[in-house]
This record gives C-alpha cells, sequence and structure tokens, in this order.
C-alpha cells in the first residue's frame, strides 16, 4: 500500500469518526472540516479532481457549521 493510499485512508476515517461526534462537542465539527481537507488534498494529489473539489466544498460547509455553532450555548 503506497503513502498516498494511507494517506487518503487516514482522511477519510477521520472525516467518519468526527462527523460521528459532531453531536458530543464543536470542536468535533472544526475537526471534520480539517479532515474534509485532508480528503480534498488527497482527492487532487491521486488525480481525482471531482472528488478534490467536492471535499474543498464540504470543508467550507463544515467551517460554515463549527462558526454558526460557536454561538450557540
Amino acid at each position: 500500500m503506497s503513502v498516498l493510499t494511507l494517506f487518503g485512508v487516514g482522511a477519510v476515517t477521520a472525516m467518519l469518526v468526527f462527523y460521528a461526534l459532531e453531536d458530543r462537542h464543536r470542536t468535533y465539527t472544526l475537526w471534520f472540516a480539517g479532515a474534509c481537507l485532508a480528503s480534498s488534498v488527497y482527492g487532487f494529489l491521486q488525480g481525482a479532481w471531482p472528488f478534490g473539489i467536492v471535499e474543498a466544498i464540504w470543508t467550507g460547509v463544515a467551517v460554515r457549521r463549527w462558526r454558526r455553532r460557536r454561538h450557540v450555548k
């Protein structure tokens, strides 16, 4: 298994874990955004640019959700 494949597996696994934990604390939403960004980088490095674009959009969506949750008590 290549380093790039391991990076992709790690990024997607992190997305799954942090998405599942989002309801526990708003920080997990920010970690989810970071995992989406890593997954986007993986997509571009692997040559699957449509995947990279979609994951970049998910990064923006997650950051927006995190910002909104910061103000909710």
